[in-house]
């Protein structure tokens, strides 16, 4: 079994997840970035776009309106403006 982390997304109004992952491909300013369990420490801010979030043998897609990324401690936060559940693409 793949190690996870634990992973919440906020918006001003909503916890939209709370929840442990594998992983998560986020869209980064200078491109997107993968994180894995154990990542080293990071703040970063995103653009608008796709995250895709893998939960062991499922998968999440959330369309972000840009944001905030905090990633320490086996933990992630991603801060957003607005966030919505999208289906998965092929």
């Amino acid at each position: 079994m793949a190690a996870t982390y634990h992973f919440k997304i906020l918006t001003p109004g909503d916890m939209v997840l709370d929840d442990e992952i594998v992983s998560m491909i986020a869209p980064g300013e200078a491109g997107y970035l993968g994180i894995l369990a154990n990542h080293a420490p990071i703040i970063t801010t995103l653009k608008r776009g796709t995250l895709r979030v893998r939960f062991g043998d499922t998968e999440k897609w959330y369309h972000i309106d840009g944001g905030i990324l905090r990633v320490a401690g086996n933990s992630a936060v991603l801060l957003s403006e607005s966030v919505e559940e999208v289906p998965a693409e092929s």
